[in-house]
């Protein structure tokens, strides 16, 4: 698991954070976080290219990579108000899945196992199955639930006649008994897969999926404050995915299966800084940012502020749990200044 460097693109930490070495623990035994790169795209359907998505994830963002962000919004610093190291990216081979996804999942334990929250940079999401399941691994199989942003179910069986692939990754999640399915909520679906056998399958494992049709008409904050409700009975932790095709590909044209119809880049960012400071995130993937059909970096800079709005939403949250002043969203931007 050292630390891998160049494989696709610069070795460069996320927006200037320390680096680490997970054959090393001393190097994040101190870590509130710890980034890592998945740059894989062997289990992709359609357009590949998401094998560069942590590399651009990393660079996008036209202010100086200092390892300093402050929020205007949440009044907090999540590089630096919380421990953040860079692993750099897991070796993943796309020739060979399963010894991919293997490594994967054994690094993603090895960050949760010291204590750190995983913030992993896909990708195509194919690597949720290992992310969720290393943390799952630390947590209890079972006491961690999902709450996961996509156009698409994933909840697919056998596809190219392999059990892996980004169409996949939970079924496979619950079918190993990682995530419980009645405590899996997904939130943005739309368009014409999966089919009715495959949504039968989803029914019978009580899996809550929000179509957008649903999500119109009810709004989506309440269709999220329900998906909260569920997510906190009974588990221990809450993983996070994001897949950017949730957005509509006018806002995120980088990705491998665009589907029109989806949520704006704006209602992303407020849902991701909803779940991360209301809910316990004990891990968090950002996958399907494929920058060979990204148009002026748009997709990977929305990539870049969904990590952002996590670690600042964590940030304000710990910060709030501690005491003082809670924080309040109808508050102008330059009172007590």
């Amino acid at each position: 698991m050292n630390r891998y460097g160049p494989m696709f693109g610069p070795d460069i930490t996320f927006l200037g954070v320390d680096r680490c070495s997970l054959d090393e623990p001393g190097t994040f035994a101190d870590a509130d976080v710890v980034i890592v790169g998945a740059p894989f795209d062997g289990g992709t359907s359609h357009r590949p290219g998401t094998r560069f998505g942590p590399s651009a994830i990393r660079q996008a963002c036209y202010l100086p990579h200092d390892g300093s962000r402050p929020s205007l919004a949440l009044r907090v610093d999540g590089l630096q108000d919380l421990r953040v190291y860079d692993a750099g990216d897991v070796e993943m081979f796309s020739g060979d899945i399963e010894r991919s996804l293997s490594s994967l999942e054994t690094a993603v334990y090895a960050v949760a196992s010291a204590g750190a929250i995983p913030i992993v940079l896909g990708g195509d999401h194919s690597i949720a199955l290992p992310d969720a399941t290393g943390v799952a691994r630390q947590h209890g199989l079972g006491r961690v639930s999902l709450v996961h942003f996509d156009a698409h179910a994933d909840t697919g069986d056998i596809e190219f006649g392999s059990l892996h692939g980004h169409g996949q990754p939970m079924r496979r999640l619950i079918e190993s008994g990682a995530v419980r399915g009645d405590r899996f909520l997904q939130i943005g679906l739309r368009g014409y897969w999966p089919g009715p056998e495959t949504l039968s399958w989803m029914a019978d494992q009580r899996m809550r999926s929000y179509e957008m049709t649903e999500v119109v008409a009810r709004g989506l904050d309440e269709c999220l404050s329900e998906a909260f409700e569920i997510a906190t009975d009974e588990c221990e932790g809450v993983f996070l995915s994001v897949d950017v095709d949730v957005v509509d590909p006018g806002m995120a044209p980088g990705t491998g299966t665009p589907e029109p119809g989806g949520l704006t880049s704006r209602q992303l960012l407020d849902a991701v800084r909803r779940c991360c400071y209301e809910l316990p995130v004990v891990g968090v993937d950002v996958v399907e940012v494929a920058p060979p059909y990204d148009h002026a970096d748009i997709t990977a800079y929305l990539g870049n502020r969904v990590v952002l709005e996590a670690l600042s939403a964590i940030a304000r949250r710990r910060r709030d749990a501690a005491g003082g002043q809670p924080w309040d969203p109808r508050q102008p931007l330059l009172d007590a200044r």
